[in-house]
């Protein structure tokens, strides 16, 4: 006998501890319906960045936005400030803002696919991701002096070099980490019960992907080809670096899986052709002149395309900030993915989609 449930989740709920939340119609076992509320947290960042603070202090300001894709946006913002300023930073910083940015992308995947593992009942799995993301965060801390806000990237620059023992040490860190990362990668593609059993679950294919205007892995992972990356060439030289966009096809769990463990074998390429290229300059391009006019800036953060928008007045306060995170493009294709699955899949479901809401509300 059909049974109709209406099923709440978040945003108190072991899967979704953020204010995102979800409302499941279910057919017995069958979602058939979604409604979704973002639960906007309103912190005051973006009008505090136009009114209390100087333009120069801004990207210190915006690394507060979240403590998982801080590099993301001070780099996004400094770009943006640039810009307005007409500054052509040193091919070094852009070497050590790329540096950053992949370390970054390192323990943001390797957060998601922790709890991924939580969320399908491995426990112990969860536990040695988390393990291996502290590597990274050490990694992150051995470049920035910090191991969550790390304030490293600055208009015009970035605020510290790396010493040869720092680069030393990252090599000789980022091997073992590649290695532990190699093991994990066999669990992911092999074993039943955590990955395999979720192909086909939770999937959405490129037409769906293209219509509902996602971004990340979560899009590449449906095989639609979309990177800032591939197109910011004329802000950081990825291709230089070894950058490659890894697509899957399927859409569904196991694919976005796959996906953020193909871009942290890519990202140790990168890192390695950085440190062995890394170019002599300047950390910091000066000027003393303030922001006047519009300009946007567009970074690929670990969830998918951050966006920034600036308007200067020719003063050191900037007139506008408006941020656009990745997880706020997401939230239509969140609401899709539901539909038609088993209620028993959310947590996994919702784990692989990777929601950052410290992002979207700022």
């Amino acid at each position: 006998m059909k049974r109709t449930l209406t099923i709440p989740m978040g945003s108190q709920h072991i899967a979704l501890l953020e204010p995102l939340h979800f409302r499941f119609t279910c057919e017995n076992e069958k979602i058939v319906g979604v409604d979704a509320d973002v639960g906007y947290v309103h912190r005051g960042i973006e009008l505090a960045c136009a009114s209390k603070f100087k333009f120069r202090q801004v990207s210190f300001v915006v690394g507060r936005v979240c403590g998982l894709c801080s590099i993301s946006h001070t780099t996004a913002y400094s770009q943006a400030a640039e810009r307005l300023l007409g500054l052509d930073i040193s091919k070094k910083a852009k070497y050590l803002r790329i540096l950053v940015i992949e370390l970054d992308r390192l323990h943001s995947h390797l957060l998601c696919l922790a709890h991924t593992a939580e969320n399908t009942g491995f426990e112990a799995l969860f536990m040695q991701i988390m393990r291996d993301r502290e590597a990274s965060m050490e990694l992150l801390e051995l470049v920035t002096g910090n191991r969550v806000q790390f304030d490293y990237s600055c208009v015009g620059g970035v605020t510290r070099d790396i010493t040869t023992d720092i680069e030393k040490e990252l090599t000789r860190k980022l091997a073992k980490l590649k290695t532990d990362l190699e093991e994990l990668y066999e669990v992911f593609r092999t074993n039943w019960s955590l990955s395999l059993r979720y192909k086909g679950v939770g999937a959405l294919n490129a037409q769906q992907i293209k219509e509902l205007n996602a971004v990340g892995p979560l899009a590449r992972a449906a095989g639609v080809a979309i990177d800032v990356r591939s197109d910011t060439e004329d802000l950081l030289p990825w291709k230089e670096v070894g950058y490659k966009m890894m697509v899957e096809q399927t859409g569904d769990v196991y694919a976005r899986n796959i996906v953020r463990f193909r871009e942290m074998f890519n990202s140790f390429e990168i890192i390695e052709n950085v440190l062995r290229g890394m170019p002599q300059g300047d950390l910091v391009t000066e000027t003393k002149a303030n922001p006047q006019g519009e300009a946007v800036s567009r970074l690929e953060a670990p969830r998918g395309e951050l966006f920034y928008y600036i308007k200067g007045n020719n003063t050191p306060v900037l007139e506008r900030v408006k941020i656009k995170a990745p997880t706020f493009s997401n939230v239509a294709a969140f609401i899709e993915i539901f539909k038609g699955q088993e209620y028993a899949s959310v947590p996994p479901i919702l784990a692989s989609l990777d929601p950052c809401l410290s992002c979207t509300a700022r």
